[in-house]
């Protein structure tokens, strides 16, 4: 084994490309056991019984320069899709996907700016149940120049969103825009904090018919035009309810029918051709959409446009068959919207991070993510990473669903250039556990932080941030 002790030395001696690995089974063990009857592990075992809560590895790492190391994590995960939080000296990590896989397999876990000294990396349950090998650390390189573009995909796109999308690269690795979602939760921001966010997150849930139906309705288009008039910018997500097949059951309500388990609606045979029942009810609610978007371009607002979010996690109906029935969907969305409806005030927000459920860089403008780590304001660096390689870095970046708000010097450290953040609405930012308020006043005070007051100007180029 590789230790802290071999770390210390190799950076003390300038030899810095090499890679240090430590393994698990040598670590400090809470709640978790060594295992060793999983063959191809290094080392002499592996660390398995991730079951509870509290059950961690803390690694202990010694350095004797503060320097940012790049973090990777062999495991093997036999029980399906997990999820690890890697935590760096108890404060600040990442949130990081252990696929499913019965092979012992290396992936990336961020990064980490190790001080001079003692440092701890630990390795927390959060999912559960997968096998941990080892970690390597080895030195990170400082990354060059974003080769991100700000051309639209929609060759049509209007002066509106051609603007938009060139702000958002104009502050791209410079700033970060705070964002909220929903109206009484951005308000909570203005009254608490004292600054009002840049963005606000919105919802085209309660517009199609069959919430309507049932009672629904929603304001979220009016309370997105008054916002942009404010000279905020907006960014719309839509959890779709299924438009048929809702058990509406006690325990499968039809206000969750967006939820693979709350409907037996299925995207594959929906569109396995243009002449069955449903494929026409998908279009049915898409052009009803439609008509909410034109109210938006009307009134001259851009829309960061988040449709058939969180998709690979497969727990909403358009992501339960896998990536391509979904990948399907999205084009279809992008075909009929753009060409049939001629909104061109969209910027088309992909929002997974595996590289197979990617729809292609001609149908996303920006890539994106949705990551919640209670109480852990790190960088979130091992998500953001994964995103650069799905676009090689031609799209920027953006935390469209955050739980506990980022720590501004953290993302500058850590290279992690998200352009902006969007808190989830009520208790993640307005109930003390995810974020405190002197936690948030802090961030809102950052002049990394850009609030509302900051981007006034941002769409005719007089913003003093550009």
């Amino acid at each position: 084994m590789i230790g802290s002790l071999a770390l210390s030395l190799l950076v003390a001696s300038g030899v810095v490309a090499q890679s240090v690995t430590y393994q698990a089974e040598s670590a400090t063990l809470s709640g978790v056991t060594v295992g060793t009857s999983v063959s191809g592990f290094t080392g002499t075992g592996y660390v398995e019984g991730f079951d509870e809560a509290a059950d961690s590895i803390t690694f202990t790492v010694n350095s004797s320069t503060s320097q940012l190391y790049d973090l990777k994590l062999i495991y093997n995960g036999p029980y399906g899709d997990k999820y690890t939080n890697v935590v760096l000296n108890n404060a600040g990590g990442s949130q990081v996907s252990l696929p499913a896989t019965t092979a012992w397999t290396t992936v990336s876990a961020g990064q980490v700016l190790l001080n001079a000294g003692s440092n701890t990396i630990q390795i927390q349950n959060n999912w559960g149940w997968y096998l941990i090998d080892a970690i390597t650390l080895s030195p990170a390189a400082k990354r060059g120049p974003h080769k991100v573009t700000t051309a639209p995909i929609n060759k049509k796109a209007n002066p509106d969103a051609k603007a938009l999308l060139k702000y958002l690269g104009s502050i791209y690795g410079k700033h970060i825009l705070s964002g909220q979602q929903d109206q009484a939760s951005l308000d909570w921001v203005t009254q608490n904090v004292g600054k009002t966010p840049a963005i606000l997150g919105v919802d085209l849930m309660d517009y199609t018919e069959s919430r309507k139906s049932r009672g629904a309705s929603s304001t979220d288009v009016d309370k997105a035009i008054a916002f942009a008039k404010q000279g905020g910018i907006i960014t719309f997500c839509w959890h779709w309810g299924a438009p048929t097949g809702l058990y509406d059951t006690e325990d499968h309500r039809w206000w969750s029918g967006f939820y693979t388990d709350a409907t037996d609606f299925n995207i594959e045979t929906a569109l396995a051709d243009t002449t069955n029942a449903n494929y026409t009810l998908l279009m049915n609610d898409i052009d009803t959409i439609a008509v909410e978007l034109k109210k938006l371009q009307a009134a001259g607002v851009p829309v960061i446009w988040r449709p058939l979010h969180e998709a690979e996690g497969a727990w909403f109906w358009w992501g339960a068959k896998g990536p391509e029935p979904c990948k399907k969907l999205w084009k279809i969305l992008y075909e009929r919207l753009t060409k049939k409806h001629g909104l061109n005030n969209l910027i088309w927000e992909w929002n997974s991070v595996k590289t197979d459920w990617y729809p292609g860089s001609d149908y996303v403008d920006l890539v994106s993510a949705d990551t919640y780590s209670q109480g852990d304001h790190g960088p979130i660096s091992a998500t953001y990473n994964n995103l650069l390689t799905l676009a090689n870095d031609t799209k920027i970046i953006a935390a469209a669903e955050i739980g506990s708000v980022m720590e501004p010097a953290q993302l500058q450290a850590y290279q992690a250039d998200w352009v902006y953040f969007c808190v989830w609405s009520g208790d993640f930012i307005s109930g003390g556990t995810w974020n405190s308020v002197d936690f948030l006043k802090s961030v809102y005070s950052s002049d990394y932080v850009l609030t509302l007051d900051e981007i006034q100007g941002w769409k005719n180029g007089t913003s003093k941030t550009v």
